[in-house]
């Protein structure tokens, strides 16, 4: 993995190039504007090569919601929607709690949060007003735990403290990644039935939040919305080599000091330069407000309407108000 900071299976996976992986497959399909990767980890020997746990990672890219396309944003509701019932198998009687991670006071690490404030929640319908709701809604609960920071509480502590008190069928985590490519920041939704690490994206690893730690399955919805400094400078000087190749000569004593050296010296160089002046350096774009709020609309919407297959878009906003 040479050192490069990324939550994504699919960038992981095309560090490779074009090289077979043992123990990982990888398929690809899509529509219009829409492009689904779905990278499966098999065995152990994926595990190592791939730096995650053995499970589904699918990924859905839409370069088109930089641009606000309504179209396009329904599109991509309804393809998560259409992967998350596919992963989850729910039972008309399930119960689901969904949970935002991150920090609700830092906007790139906001998205959690945001998507809760738009969940259809049902449970206390269930619960208080059987009659007037019946069948036709599931159970669905959700909320958002803050940070370490916030709390002075790990986030799975928390988590695992709510779950064996409203025993959910199924835990749906969202949280912000980091991504080795800014073009994917807020483009790219990532889904996976393997939990998730919270803080892992700015290098702040906490206990895990896994079917193995809360005793019920996870699927962790996630879209970077950060990416490693170190990455962007490593890429940078793998441009301007590439540059030099062809529009200088090759005896250029620079040319060839950058050329002789292999990624993990160029990666270790540039970590070393940065390190005495900035830590765990990300970067996130200026008008990450606003790509926040509409891909948090996007993916709110997909897991109310794999949740609640059986309301009118009308009845959940009447649900939501």
């Amino acid at each position: 993995m040479l050192g490069i900071r990324t939550d994504l299976a699919l960038e992981a996976r095309e560090l490779y190039k074009e090289r077979e992986i043992p123990g990982v497959s990888i398929r690809e399909e899509g529509e219009e504007g829409i492009k689904i990767t779905r990278v499966k980890i098999l065995d152990e020997r994926g595990e190592k090569a791939m730096g995650k746990p053995v499970g589904d990672y699918i990924t859905i890219e839409a370069p088109g919601l930089l641009e606000r396309d309504l179209d396009l944003e329904e599109r991509v509701a309804k393809v998560l929607a259409n992967i998350i019932s596919e992963l989850a198998q729910l039972k008309k009687d399930s119960h689901v709690l969904v949970v935002g991670l991150g920090n609700w006071n830092v906007t790139p690490d906001a998205l959690g949060p945001r998507v809760v404030s738009n969940i259809v929640v049902t449970r206390h319908l269930k619960e208080y007003a059987p009659l007037q709701f019946g069948d036709e809604i599931r159970s669905v609960s959700a909320f958002s735990p803050g940070v370490l920071g916030i709390t002075g509480i790990e986030t799975a502590e928390i988590l695992k403290g709510v779950v064996d008190r409203v025993k959910p069928d199924l835990v749906i985590t969202i949280d912000a990644l980091a991504s080795r490519r800014l073009e994917r920041l807020s483009t790219t939704i990532q889904i996976s039935n393997t939990g998730i690490s919270p803080g892992s994206g700015v290098g702040n690893r906490r206990l895990s939040i896994t079917s193995e730690s809360l005793g019920v399955p996870v699927i962790a919805i996630g879209v970077p919305t950060v990416v490693d400094a170190v990455t962007i400078a490593h890429d940078t000087i793998e441009y301007l080599v590439k540059e030099l190749s062809e529009q200088t000569s090759k005896e250029s004593v620079f040319y060839r000091v950058l050329e002789n050296m292999n990624k993990q010296e160029k990666y270790s160089l540039i970590e070393e330069v940065l390190s005495p002046h900035v830590q765990n350096l990300v970067v996130t774009p200026k008008e990450i407000d606003l790509l926040i709020k509409n891909i948090a609309s996007v993916i709110s919407r997909g897991i109310n309407l794999a949740l609640q297959p059986g309301l009118t878009e009308k009845e959940m906003n009447q649900l939501l108000h």
